[in-house]
């Protein structure tokens, strides 16, 4: 049974639902603190989905043994109970599942918001690899990740920028979830990248200026590798969905479908 957080109805103005797709860990929480309630007074139904091992999400086998498959099929058996396609939203790893998912499933409009590019993590993982080895040492050995990002100082330097209160980062760290190095890992690096050729649904593609995790040319290259172009959002960082400055990515998401009319 996965955790699923369901607002709002939709309308007549807007009939497709949303769902939205988190990032590593993170769950379906952090969508339900500012958008969901945004887009259901804009007239949507918004959905958030916790992926297995995540939020209040069971984890139905070893974490270890999890695969990007496993994800989409979560981000599947939601999107299946509702009476039409969603619009997938994807932020960070989110934006990775929401891309293999759009290999397979039909969707009216995709945004990848921070999205791990289709080229995979491993930029992100050498650039933490170089900031923090210890770190990284400790969760291969261990397979256990989120010792280097569970102190608030360690969130804000790859999640938020330096704008966010100091106690919207410790609130937003004691939530966070531990990820587990194993078969994910080895194919967000390199077994099981996305097609982009595959994927021809609409997606707008939005980052940070101050991302700690994927560099504003990440997020160009994975606007061109779909075809369209990035918009980089300045002073903010990561987690763009709880940064000061969340509603104006809000609104951009909103007008992007309001302009497909969906």
């Amino acid at each position: 049974m996965l955790e699923v957080i369901d607002k709002g109805s939709a309308t007549e103005s807007h009939p497709a639902p949303l769902l939205f797709v988190h990032g590593a860990w993170h769950g379906a929480w952090c969508w339900d603190e500012y958008f969901l309630d945004f887009f259901v007074e804009g007239g949507y139904r918004a959905v958030a989905v916790s992926l297995r091992g995540h939020g209040n999400s069971p984890a139905v086998k070893r974490m270890q043994m999890c695969s990007v498959a496993d994800f989409v099929e979560d981000v599947w058996s939601v999107a299946d109970t509702l009476p039409s396609s969603p619009v997938v939203i994807g932020h960070s790893m989110g934006g990775f599942v929401v891309q293999k998912y759009l290999e397979l499933h039909h969707a009216p409009a995709g945004v990848l918001v921070a999205s791990e590019p289709p080229r995979g993590a491993g930029g992100f993982l050498w650039r933490a690899a170089k900031r923090h080895p210890l770190h990284t040492l400790r969760a291969i050995l261990t397979t256990k990740s989120l010792h280097g990002f569970e102190t608030p100082k360690l969130a804000r330097e790859y999640f938020f920028s330096p704008e966010t209160p100091e106690s919207e980062v410790v609130r937003y760290t004691a939530r966070l979830n531990e990820e587990y190095a194993g078969r994910l890992t080895l194919e967000q690096v390199l077994l099981s990248l996305p097609n982009t050729e595959r994927v021809t649904t609409p997606l707008l593609v939005i980052g940070a200026a101050r991302d700690g995790c994927f560099t504003a040319e990440e997020i160009h290259a994975t606007a061109r590798a779909y075809r369209t172009e990035a918009e980089i959002f300045p002073d903010m960082g990561h987690n763009m969905m709880l940064e000061p400055g969340w509603e104006s990515v809000a609104q951009r998401i909103g007008t992007w479908l309001g302009s497909l009319r969906l």
